[in-house]
Order: C-alpha cells, then sequence, then structure tokens
C-alpha cells in the first residue's frame, strides 16, 4: 500500500514517509530511491491532483498494487 500526502500543494509531498520535492527547474526530485511501485502510484496522483487546474487544494491518496 502506498500513501501520498500532501505538504505543500505543487511543491512537496511525502511518499510513504519519502520526501519528493519540485526543484527550481521544475524537476521531482526524492533524496531516497522511490519504488516502482511508488513511482507508478505518484505519476497517477499528479495527473489526477496536481495536473488537474480543478482541484483547489490536494488531498492525501492511498494506492494498492
Amino acid at each position: 500500500m502506498i500513501t501520498i500526502v500532501p505538504i505543500a500543494d505543487h511543491e512537496q509531498y511525502e511518499i510513504n514517509g519519502k520526501l519528493i520535492y519540485k526543484d527550481t527547474s521544475g524537476n521531482w526530485v526524492c533524496k531516497s530511491e522511490l519504488t516502482a511501485q511508488e513511482l507508478n502510484a505518484f505519476e497517477n496522483y499528479k495527473k489526477a491532483q496536481i495536473e488537474n487546474s480543478n482541484l483547489k487544494r490536494h488531498t492525501k491518496s492511498t494506492f494498492r498494487y
């Protein structure tokens, strides 16, 4: 089970306790290595919430693989 928690919308998120953030170049960076499932979950989260202009506030999400 993979849990994604927004820390700062469009800037920082926590994926199973690992911090991922957007750097000054607009790239997503994580100091810890993410598993393939975590990367897949974050891609789905990006499409559903981060890149969705209709959402004003992002919510905690849980993915099961």
